[in-house]
């Protein structure tokens, strides 16, 4: 990698941490090709970003930013996801590493504050916004479903 395409890859680097609103740091040892494609794909489902970095480059492109207090994290093969929807690429990743242990999360930082693994964990397990949505809508829809059921009944027992 020569020197121009390290400060493009920096510069991408600076501009996705400034942009994102969380950032889910992972170490993916022995993950291989195919896997690591797999994960690519849920997390983008998930409406989340994926991206192995290169360790120097990254703690570099932190600089600056409200991610700053990662840099700690990134040493040994890191990748991270990141997203404006800080539930979809905690998600995303929890769920992966469940079923394959090599993928590891071992932090990330939401704002300005960095979070440990369990925080991680929590986020995963709420639900996401689009899931908040169904069941708002499926709430307000209940009491006109029950009304329309109970009319229904009563106007068939009218007949009979």
């Amino acid at each position: 990698m020569n020197r121009e395409e390290k400060s493009q890859l920096l510069s991408e680097l600076n501009e996705l941490f400034s942009t994102s609103e969380i950032v889910v740091v992972s170490h993916y040892k022995g993950l291989t090709v195919q896997e690591v494609s797999e994960l690519r794909d849920g997390i983008r489902k998930a409406g989340a970003g994926f991206r192995v970095t290169k360790n120097r480059i990254t703690r570099l492109a932190l600089k600056g930013t409200k991610f700053e207090g990662l840099t700690d994290l990134f040493k040994g093969p890191t990748a991270i996801a990141f997203a404006n929807d800080p539930i979809s690429a905690c998600k995303a990743c929890v769920e992966f590493a469940k079923n394959n242990e090599k993928l590891i999360v071992i932090g990330g930082a939401m704002g300005t504050g960095v979070l440990t693994l369990d925080e991680i964990n929590k986020l995963a397990t709420i639900p996401s916004l689009d899931e908040l949505r169904a069941k708002i809508i499926g709430l307000l829809q209940a009491p006109a479903a029950q009304l329309a059921r109970v009319t229904k009944a009563y106007s068939e027992k009218e007949a009979a």
